[in-house]
């Protein structure tokens, strides 16, 4: 599952420690204690500042404590994979 046009170092979805801020895509003042989750295939960038996506990027990236995040990760590719899974066309001699 990777939207070569999407994707980021070869990955399409990470769990990160949210940087303070995002400056020219680098970030800068440390990290909170806090994770985000960003989805290129949702048509996150991660060189922008959390403060710099849409309400609905927002509501996906989160904050979250770590183990909430590692949830919603686990959550997201799985709801990406059912995606993906349902709108391949069936195999030949099958029916979908």
């Amino acid at each position: 599952m990777q939207a070569p046009a999407q994707s980021w170092h070869g990955w399409t979805v990470v769990l990160r420690r949210q940087p303070a801020r995002m400056v020219d895509g680098q970030p800068q003042g440390g990290y909170t204690d806090a994770f985000e989750l960003i989805c290129c295939d949702c048509g996150d960038d991660p060189d922008l500042d959390y403060r710099d996506v849409s309400p609905q990027l927002q509501q996906v990236r989160g904050p979250y404590p770590i183990a909430a995040g590692i949830a919603a990760y686990d959550k997201h590719v799985r709801h990406h994979q059912r995606a993906s899974h349902l709108s391949q066309p069936p195999a030949a001699g099958r029916s979908a």
